[in-house]
């Protein structure tokens, strides 16, 4: 028999926010890697993520949702957007199945049109389509506006489709060795990794305008051989944002503390004390000096 040769090489995913691309990530490699909210620009920075097959390395980027720039900070995860649609072997384009086609999508075509890389349209969301022939509409719809690659319906949340996905992205990969090593998951830090996990928890218990507005420093990082001690510092830009966030004697701090710690445990596999803090910073969204400390480009 005829042996397959390797195939390695570099993945990246965009989409609309909340198209769910993070949950696709995160079904990609069978492990939480990208945290998930159903809140608009979840993710704010790229994030790779590697999944080690016998045949193949695929290094995955993940990227915030293509949307208008209002802000510094969405400024700069727009940056992020373009520069990792720049150079990948393939794009996936995540397309939410259910979601009426409306001029930002048009702009997110627009921004996969520009890559010279093969396009795969991934129409997500298929476990909620009660009415599958309509995922036809959808893919007529793209069809007008982009030659893609494929069109693959897939459910991120059931993992429907994925095995089709996969064998679509290796096939279009180039042969050649690993880059990572075969236990390698990713490039971002550990203190990334716990910061998102916290701010996670806070888009998941809040509501308004507070999921926007909020930011998590790592103010500090002890590793001791029985307990890994973390403090970090919340940031939300107006006073009604902290007291919504601390909450009627600090219960709400305290619930979204608790279960990031419990998912902390779980992700490090050890034993973590979780301090955190509350602080006011007006505007940091357009402080270039903050967006900067907390390395968002």
């Amino acid at each position: 028999m005829k042996k397959t040769k390797h195939r390695a090489g570099f993945v990246t995913i965009l989409g609309r926010p909340n198209a769910g691309k993070s949950t696709l990530l995160n079904a990609l490699l069978g492990a939480k890697l990208a945290i998930v909210a159903a809140k608009p620009q979840t993710t704010r920075t790229s994030i790779q993520g590697v999944l080690t097959l016998p045949e193949a390395q695929i290094v995955f980027v993940d990227t915030p949702g293509i949307h208008k720039s209002n802000t510094l900070l969405n400024k700069r995860m727009m940056d992020t957007v373009r520069a990792a649609a720049g150079g990948p072997d393939v794009v996936l384009f995540v397309i939410d199945a259910l979601a009426k086609f409306t001029d930002e999508d048009l702009q997110a075509v627009d921004l996969a049109k520009k890559t010279a890389a093969p396009v795969i349209a991934v129409m997500n969301k298929m476990d909620w389509l009660t009415e599958k022939p309509k995922v036809l509409n959808v893919i007529e719809k793209y069809r007008t506006l982009h030659d893609f690659a494929a069109y693959i319906p897939i459910s991120a949340k059931t993992g429907d489709g994925l095995d089709v996905l996969r064998r679509e992205i290796i096939e279009r990969l180039p042969t050649g060795a690993s880059q990572y090593p075969d236990d390698y998951l990713t490039d971002q830090p550990q203190r990334f990794l716990a910061s998102e996990v916290l701010r996670e928890k806070v888009l998941h218990h809040t509501q308004q305008e507070v999921p926007h507005a909020v930011a998590v420093v790592i103010d500090s990082w002890e590793d001791t051989p029985k307990l890994l001690r973390i403090a970090a510092t919340i940031y939300v830009e107006r006073p009604g944002q902290k007291a919504i966030l601390i909450g009627a004697g600090g219960a709400a701090l305290k619930k979204i503390g608790t279960l990031a710690r419990k998912e902390l445990e779980h992700l490090f596999d050890r034993k973590i004390f979780l301090q955190t803090f509350v602080k006011v910073r007006s505007g940091w969204r357009q402080d270039p000096e903050f967006l900067a400390a907390v390395d968002w480009r």
